[in-house]
């Protein structure tokens, strides 16, 4: 009995003095964490990918254009950037140019980008996970480009596909020949979600890439009687995820189920070549909420794009 009161009263006694010593450290002066950005270049590539890697599905645009150009390209059409900590880990690694991207896993990451996104007077849009934008957005909006649009995107992604009842025989990979018909289609989508058709602003670059994602073998089509009935594009692609955008049916055609079969079957077709695939969808276009779903998408997060206003452009007939 008395030496079970006597471990008592040392129990009860280290406690107190635990308490002690957490009240006494509040006062005490914190360690300053510094951290340091600086572009990356092609020797760090193997290190970037391992981060982003972590987090595959909110990264794989910025991964695919690693894999495909490397760290340091015109086709990147921007800079990568590493955020590091005072120990040498990367905190966020972000791509700032005509399309920003990030992925930011402190506050303090994402200020810094966002003062390094500052000067950059180009910027067409910010893209990111809803949280990570509205930190973005408060460090960057006072002396960075005017807001023009601002949209809110659901992320889908498929881990398993559904079964395929009925193939699609005209289903294939575009060629060359199928440019003339792909562009104008791909950037009326382009339009209609960021109020820029870039066949208008730039159209010899935008024949360009979408010639470069045919010829990478990142496109599939239906057409039929000399239209596109179908159409779908891989945006980014790696081991783990593959990124999907630019999914067209004709609009005589929608609601007969040739788009639930077409992509169900391009769906099962990639989850052969990796683990997921995702693909963004506008939060307002309920419509193609319930298709993805009926394809056995399932809804994994929220996202913000941003558009913004640049120099020399009008945009107030397209808003």
């Amino acid at each position: 009995m008395i030496s079970d009161q006597r471990e008592e009263r040392n129990a009860m006694s280290l406690k107190t003095f635990m308490r002690s010593v957490m009240a006494a450290s509040q006062y005490l002066p914190k360690a300053k964490v510094t951290v340091t950005t600086e572009a990356l270049t092609d020797n760090q590539q193997n290190e970037v990918l391992a981060f982003l890697e972590e987090r595959a599905i909110h990264t794989v645009a910025m991964m695919g254009l690693i894999r495909d150009n490397g760290l340091v390209s015109p086709l990147n059409r921007g800079t990568f950037y590493g955020c590091r900590n005072s120990e040498g880990r990367l905190e966020g690694v972000a791509l700032i140019g005509h399309a920003t991207l990030m992925d930011a896993r402190t506050t303090r990451a994402v200020e810094e980008f966002a003062l390094l996104a500052q000067i950059c007077t180009r910027t067409h849009m910010i893209m990111g996970e809803q949280e990570r934008i509205e930190q973005f957005w408060n460090y960057y909006a006072d002396y960075g480009q005017q807001m023009r649009l601002a949209c809110r995107e659901l992320l889908f992604e498929l881990r398993r596909a559904m079964e395929v009842r009925e193939e699609v025989d005209g289903l294939r990979l575009a060629t060359l020949d199928d440019l003339e018909l792909i562009m104008p289609v791909h950037a009326a989508m382009a339009e209609a979600e960021s109020g820029v058709n870039p066949l208008e602003t730039d159209p010899e670059g935008f024949r360009q890439r979408c010639a470069r994602r045919i010829e990478k073998g990142r496109v599939w089509v239906v057409v039929e009687g000399g239209q596109l009935i179908f159409k779908a594009d891989i945006q980014a692609e790696t081991p783990e995820v593959i990124y999907l955008e630019g999914i067209y049916i004709h609009p005589a055609l929608r609601g007969n189920g040739l788009g639930r079969r077409c992509l169900t079957q391009l769906s099962r077709d990639l989850l052969r070549r990796a683990k997921s695939i995702c693909l963004l969808v506008n939060e307002e276009n309920e419509s193609a909420h319930a298709f993805y779903r009926m394809c056995n998408y399932k809804l994994r997060g929220y996202y913000d794009t941003i558009f913004l206003q640049q120099e020399g452009r009008d945009f107030s007939s397209k808003n």
